[in-house]
């Protein structure tokens, strides 16, 4: 099977892009206009992708701009990879359009697309060089022997590889080869990136690391980057805006801090961080109305039963059900007189687990400032 850039390659050797530019230390070409306004670097209209009575993906509208870092977050099902895959040309839509930069794009195929893809397999040749799996793209492309050695020794140095040019992949960590295969993609300066799940395979440590590095050296190469994960904690790191995805649609697309402090619907509150929701006989209680509305655990605070609210405050009586300390912080499940259940965190700043768990059965006041009260739409 060949790796994933020549199955991606645009046909045709390819004007000096970004990359060039980043390492000569210029800017990336400006994105091009029409009447004044940029063209997104990706644009869905209507895309819908069925598999017989299935509706993988239901309708997404979206535009993604040029150099930006976006994500598809959502969970397993939720339609973010078939969406990436139609963008790629891997999947035909049933239905709507894809267009890159402008150019519609829905009836190509992948490889005369300008986009590349790395995947979370990695996908290298075993038995080829570090230097040849980087370009190997180029080779198929009969790029001369001179410009793909240079071209191949940029994409390594950017991915902070130079020097292992010589190396074959099984005497490489799993981080240096997902930044091998994010070389390869590299090198054949595609305007567009796609990054399916990339960092699945690695472990906590390692991925949070390669999260800091992807950020840095999409900052540096310039071009748009399309993130694929379902892992909340890596889209909020590494993101300029985010699409929640669920059953096939977008629930809410915004930037980390507006998806996280302002979830748009009771799916996003849930999906993305911690969340209490409020509802029924409790939201009346709590809020004075009903509806649906949530509070982030870190924002209430753990008071004395006796403690009044200010008058920018809300609050409610409860006891701690449970305890569940987390070393850096404690997590109590605190069931209110309202008949309903909020989850605090509160930092460990001065708290042992031994002082955490004597909480337990303590009658308390949760407080937190009225405006971290949210309403949200149920769908």
């Amino acid at each position: 099977m060949a790796p994933a850039d020549h199955e991606h390659a645009p046909a045709g050797p390819a004007a000096p892009g970004p990359i060039a530019a980043a390492q000569a230390g210029g800017a990336p070409a400006a994105a091009a206009t029409v009447a004044g306004e940029p063209i997104a670097a990706v644009r869905l209209e209507g895309l819908v992708k069925r598999y017989g009575e299935v509706t993988a993906v239901d309708g997404v509208d979206l535009e993604i701009r040029e150099g930006e870092f976006f994500s598809m977050l959502g969970p397993s099902g939720s339609g973010k990879t078939t969406t990436l895959r139609m963008i790629a040309g891997f999947e035909v839509p049933s239905a709507g359009r894809v267009l890159l930069h402008g150019r519609d794009v829905t009836a190509l195929a992948p490889f005369e697309r300008d986009v590349n893809t790395v995947f979370q397999d990695y996908a290298l040749f075993p038995h080829m060089t570090v230097g040849d799996n980087v370009g190997y793209g180029l080779l198929v492309r009969k790029v001369p022997k001179p410009e793909r050695q240079r071209r191949v020794g940029e994409a390594l140095e950017m991915v902070r590889l130079s020097g292992y040019d010589r190396r074959k992949p099984g005497e490489l960590s799993g981080g240096q080869r997902q930044r091998v295969a994010l070389a390869r993609a590299l090198v054949n300066r595609p305007r567009v990136l796609l990054l399916d799940e990339p960092l699945g395979a690695l472990d906590l440590k390692l991925r949070e690391e390669m999260q800091i590095e992807l950020h840095q050296i999409q900052h540096e190469v310039g071009i748009t980057f399309i993130y694929v994960t379902h892992d909340q904690d890596e889209a909020l790191t590494m993101s300029d805006r985010i699409a929640v995805f669920s059953q096939g649609c977008i629930e809410q697309v915004g930037s980390p801090a507006e998806v996280y402090e302002r979830p748009a619907t009771r799916f996003v509150a849930g999906f993305v961080g911690t969340s209490n929701l409020v509802t029924g006989a409790a939201a009346e209680a709590i809020v004075g109305r009903p509806g649906v509305f949530t509070i982030r655990p870190e924002k209430i605070r753990l008071e004395p039963a006796d403690t009044s609210p200010g008058e920018d405050e809300q609050s409610a009586a409860g006891t701690i059900r449970s305890v569940v300390y987390l070393g850096s912080d404690t997590r109590y499940h605190v069931a209110l007189d309202a008949g309903s259940e909020l989850v605090v965190t509160q930092q460990n700043l001065a708290t042992s687990s031994t002082e955490a768990h004597e909480q337990q059965g303590r009658r308390v006041q949760l407080v937190w400032k009225r405006q971290h009260t949210r309403e949200i739409a149920e769908a």
